[in-house]
């Protein structure tokens, strides 16, 4: 009854699946969660700015893949994949001086495109972050964010809530823009969730965005 709860892990084996993946792992539980946190803390601070939209670890007894989302490849991957590479060396130095690197299993990086960044909300929440870095009025942010993103035909909705010490006010508040629905509680709606920060000078202003796709059914008859 009226509780709160995440849309990702509310649609979990049902349209979404886990973003850490192992096969065929049958022991040390405690450390391969040690190093998937540790990898997605050593990411998300590495590739700060880079709107990477998800990390997705996949692990097997012999491979350890790394997959990340993001809407500019290009940047990341840099000339001639020396970014890629680089990035892939700061990964094995990072686990072995964790002790959570397995010698003996190979490291692989993939980078995947985001095809259409405006659909997305993790890519839209650090848009909105990037404009309030940028000291842009908190409200034509939020209003234009949400314009852009119902402009892309695959969204049938959004909503963008900004909370803090907007516009610099001593007490805090939270601002929230809407347009078209959010069935939050339809398991079959695709429903697309973020939250983000924007780090100003006087605090960090709080972001979460919401976006609608529409639905997703079975194609089993």
């Amino acid at each position: 009854m009226s509780h709160t709860v995440h849309p990702y892990s509310h649609r979990l084996a049902i349209i979404r699946d886990w973003k850490s993946r192992w096969f065929g792992v049958k022991s040390k539980y405690k450390e391969l969660l040690r190093s998937d946190i540790i990898i997605r803390q050593f990411l998300e601070k590495r590739l700060h700015g880079f709107f990477v939209s998800s990390i997705e670890i996949e692990r097997s007894e012999k491979v350890l893949r790394v997959i990340i989302e993001t809407s500019r490849p290009g940047v990341i991957i840099g000339r001639s994949g020396d970014g890629a590479v680089k990035l892939k060396d700061d990964l094995v130095k990072i686990l072995k001086k964790n002790n959570v690197y397995n010698p003996t299993g190979e490291l692989k990086v993939d980078i995947k495109e985001i095809k259409s960044p405006e659909s997305n909300a993790s890519i839209v929440a650090q848009m909105v972050a990037e404009g309030l870095e940028r000291r842009l009025p908190y409200r034509r942010v939020a209003k234009q964010t949400v314009e852009k993103v119902m402009a892309n035909r695959d969204v049938l909705g959004v909503k963008v809530t900004i909370s803090g010490r907007l516009g610099g006010a001593t007490i805090a508040r939270t601002e929230t823009r809407k347009l078209g629905r959010i069935p939050l509680q339809t398991f079959r709606s695709d429903v697309d969730y973020a939250r983000h920060e924007a780090k100003l000078p006087y605090g960090n202003i709080g972001l979460k965005v919401w976006i609608y796709r529409g639905d997703i059914f079975s194609k089993k008859p």
